[in-house]
C-alpha cells in the first residue's frame, strides 16, 4: 500500500503477494464504501518463480476505508484480511485500512523511548543516604517518607505512594550520557507536576513542575540538554482525574458557584459525595460537560497541553493517563471528541509533537488516527508475549485478571498478536508502544521467573517486532518485581557506573530492605544490559525492523520466526523459549545466492543454528536462543 497519506476521492493502488504454488482463479479487492461492500478485479502485475503479485485499484472514499481480498480457487474461497488467510466468513473488524489521517510523526519511525519513574532514576548530589529534599533547595511535604536510595520500594498499601527516594530531574539530565550509550533517543516522563504522592498521578495543580524535582528550571535544562543530543521527551498528563488536592478541585469545594465546580461529578459515589477514579476517593473524576475545562485544559492559549510544548520547555508529546476512561461516565462519552481535540492542539503548538494514550485492554475502537496517534500496546504485544515466556510455576496473576498468567504456546501468541494488531491502520500499528513490563506490571524478569535467557528472546521479540520498544527503566538491567510497586526500584549508580554485576539479579521479590553491600552484585546485571544495548544497535541499523512489512514464517509451541520487509530489505527473526525439535524451510524465495547475514545471536540464551543444505534452510532446535539474519 503507497506510503503517502490519501485523501478522499483518492485512487490509490493496493497489492497482495500470492505464493506460486497457489491455485487461485480470480483475484478481487472487497472495499467497503458507505458500509456498503463492493468488488474490485485484481490483475497480476508482476510474477517470478516464487510468486504473483496482484494489483487493484482503491477509492478512498471514507475517512476510514476498509478493504480485503478474496481468491477464488477451486472447491473453495479464501479471505486475506489483517488476521491472516481464513477459508471461512470472518469480521470486518480485521479488514486493511486506508485513512485519510496523517500518520504519527516521522521521528517516531526510529523512537526507542525509555519509561522514567523521576523519584527513582538519579538524584542530583551523591549522598545516597535518607532522602531529604535538600537538593532542590525544597522542605519535603507532611505526606512524603523519606526513604535511602538503596532501600527496597513497599510494595503494598498506601505508603508505597508515599515512600520519597528523592530522585529529580537534574539526576535524569546528570545520566543523559547512559542512555544514549543504552541506544535510548526518547524519554517519556511519568507525571512531573506537584501531587499528593511519588507517582504523582494525584496532581495538586498543572501549571508547576513540582520542585521536588527540581521546578519549571530543572525542566527547561533537561529539556534543552535532551534536545542538543537529539533527544526527544514525551510528558504525562491525566485528563480523567486530578488529585482531591489540586487548586481546581479545592476551588470547587469552596464555592459551587464557582467555574471549577463544572469541573467535577457532584454525586453520591462510594462513600464521597463525588465520583472518583475507580472509587479511590484522592482521585475525583472530571466532567467534560464544562466548557471551561475544555478551555484551561485544551483548546485555550495557555492550556495545560500547549503549555508544556511550548519554550523553554518544547515537550515533544504526552502521553495521556487512563485514556480509554477519559470523558466517559455513564451516559456521557466525550472521549473521542476529546482524543481529536487534544490531537488538534498539540499539532497546532508543534507538528511533530506525539500523543500517545494508556488502555490496557483492546483500544482499537479508540485510534482511527483522528485522535490518539499510538497506544501502550498491552493488548497486542505484553499480555501474549508474557504467555509464551512466563515461567510455568509463575504466581503472578495475568494483569488483573484473576487467574495466573497461562502459559501458552507459540502458535497462540502468534494468533492474538494478528488478531488484535489487525483492528489498527497499519501506519498507527507500527506505532504502537510495545512494552515487557511498565511502572504499573511485574517486571518481565519476574515473569521469566528470572530466568535471563528467556528476557533476551522477550527483548529480541521486542525490538524486531513492529511498532516503537518502550523499556522501563531497570529492565535493562534484570530488575525484578512482582507488581507495579515493588518494581519501582532506585537505579544502582555506583554499580553501574562502575560495571560491578556479577551474576544476574536474584531475589527481587522481596519487601525487606537490602543495603548495596555483600549483595550488591544481585541489583544489576550488566549482561542484560549488553543484550538491550545491542538489540537497539541492531535496530538502528536496520531500516526492516523499524518500518518493514511482517510475515509470520512458523509459529510452533516453543518456538516462532518471522519476517521484516522492505523493497531493498529483507531481515528472518527466529526465537525459541526452550529446547524444540527444530525445522526445515522452503530457502526458495526467502534469499538469493548469498548466505545469510547472522545480525545477531544470544549471548545469555543461545543462537538460534541456521544452515543451508540443498534447497531448505535448516533450523536447529536449540533453546532458549535468538536469531536475527538479513536475508540477500
Amino acid at each position: 500500500m503507497p506510503q503517502e497519506t490519501p485523501q478522499i476521492g483518492d485512487t490509490i493502488p493496493v497489492r497482495l503477494r500470492v505464493p506460486k504454488h497457489y491455485r487461485e482463479q480470480a483475484v478481487w479487492l472487497r472495499p467497503t464504501y458507505d458500509a456498503e461492500p463492493f468488488r474490485v478485479p485484481a490483475r497480476v502485475d508482476r510474477e517470478d518463480e516464487n510468486e504473483r503479485w496482484y494489483v487493484a485499484e482503491l477509492t478512498v472514499h471514507n475517512p476510514v476505508t476498509n478493504y480485503r481480498w478474496l481468491l477464488d480457487t477451486p472447491g473453495k474461497y479464501r479471505w486475506v484480511t489483517g488476521r491472516g488467510v481464513s477459508a471461512r466468513d470472518v469480521p470486518d473488524l480485521y479488514d486493511f485500512r486506508a485513512t485519510t489521517f496523517e500518520p504519527p510523526p516521522a521521528w517516531t519511525s526510529d523512537a526507542f523511548v525509555y519509561q522514567i519513574f523521576p523519584d527513582r532514576f538519579a538524584r542530583s548530589h551523591s549522598d545516597l543516604g535518607v532522602a531529604t529534599g535538600d537538593q532542590t533547595g525544597y522542605q519535603i511535604p507532611e505526606w512524603a517518607e523519606p526513604r535511602s536510595w538503596d532501600d527496597e520500594p513497599f510494595a503494598n498499601g498506601r505508603r508505597s505512594g508515599w515512600q520519597y527516594f528523592g530522585g529529580d530531574l537534574l539526576g535524569i539530565e546528570q545520566h543523559l550520557d547512559y542512555l544514549q550509550k543504552l541506544g535510548a533517543n526518547t524519554l517519556y516522563l511519568t507525571p512531573f507536576f506537584p501531587a499528593g504522592s511519588v507517582h504523582r498521578y494525584d496532581g495538586t495543580r498543572f501549571d508547576q513542575v513540582d520542585p521536588l524535582l527540581g521546578g519549571n528550571e530543572a525542566l527547561a535544562s533537561l529539556a534543552n540538554a535532551a534536545h542538543h543530543r537529539g533527544m526527544r521527551i514525551i510528558g504525562d498528563l491525566t485528563t480523567n482525574h486530578t488529585g482531591n488536592s489540586h487548586e481546581w478541585f479545592k476551588a470547587a469545594q469552596a464555592d459551587p458557584n464557582s467555574p471549577e465546580y463544572g469541573f467535577y461529578y457532584w454525586q453520591e459515589h462510594r462513600g464521597v459525595p463525588y465520583v472518583s477514579w475507580l472509587g479511590i476517593h484522592t482521585l475525583p473524576k472530571l466532567n467534560w460537560a464544562s466548557a471551561e475545562l475544555w478551555e484551561r485544559m485544551i483548546d485555550g492559549p495557555d492550556s495545560v497541553i500547549r503549555y508544556w510544548l511550548r519554550p523553554p520547555y518544547n515537550l515533544d508529546g504526552w502521553r495521556i493517563d487512563v485514556a480509554n476512561m477519559s470523558g466517559r461516565f455513564q451516559g456521557d462519552d466525550y472521549n473521542q471528541a476529546l482524543a481529536r481535540r487534544v490531537h488538534a492542539a498539540i499539532v497546532q503548538q508543534n507538528p511533530n509533537a506525539l500523543l500517545v494514550s494508556e488502555h490496557f485492554h483492546d483500544a482499537a475502537a479508540d485510534l482511527p488516527g483522528d485522535g490518539w496517534m499510538s497506544n501502550m500496546n498491552y493488548a497486542a504485544f505484553t499480555r501474549p508475549l508474557w504467555t509464551w515466556v512466563v515461567s510455568p510455576s509463575t504466581e503472578l496473576d495475568f494483569l488483573g485478571t484473576p487467574a495466573r498468567i497461562p502459559r501458552l504456546s507459540g502458535k497462540s501468541m502468534v494468533k492474538v498478536m494478528r488478531e488484535l494488531g489487525a483492528e489498527y491502520p497499519w501506519k498507527i500499528r507500527t506505532r504502537l508502544w510495545n512494552m515487557l513490563s511498565s511502572h504499573d506490571t511485574p517486571r518481565i524478569r519476574t515473569v521469566t521467573g528470572d530466568d535471563a535467557a528467556v528476557v533476551e528472546v522477550a527483548a529480541a521479540m521486542l525490538f524486531t517486532s513492529p511498532g516503537t520498544p518502550v523499556v522501563f527503566m531497570g529492565d535493562e538491567g534484570g530488575f525484578t518485581g512482582f507488581k507495579g510497586e515493588a518494581g519501582r526500584r532506585t537505579m544502582p549508580w555506583p554499580q553501574i557506573e562502575t560495571d560491578d554485576a556479577a551474576g544476574v539479579a536474584q531475589g527481587g521479590d522481596s519487601q525487606a530492605s537490602t543495603e548495596f553491600g555483600a549483595e550488591s552484585s544481585s541489583r544489576w546485571d550488566s549482561a542484560t544490559f549488553e543484550v538491550f544495548r545491542s538489540l537497539a544497535a541492531v535496530r538502528a541499523r536496520s531500516r526492516a525492523l523499524r518500518d518493514g512489512g511482517m510475515r509470520w514464517v512458523f509459529a510452533m509451541p516453543d518456538a516462532v520466526a518471522f519476517l521484516r520487509e522492505t523493497a531493498d530489505e529483507r531481515v528472518l527473526v527466529m526465537l525459541a523459549r526452550a529446547p524444540w525439535p527444530g525445522i526445515r524451510l522452503p530457502a526458495a524465495g526467502l534469499f538469493g545466492p548469498e548466505p545469510p547475514e547472522l545480525l545477531y545471536g544470544g549471548s545469555i540464551a543461545g543462537v538460534s543454528a541456521l544452515s543451508v543444505v540443498g534447497s531448505e534452510l535448516v533450523v536447529a532446535g536449540t533453546g532458549p536462543a535468538v536469531g536475527v539474519w538479513r536475508l540477500a
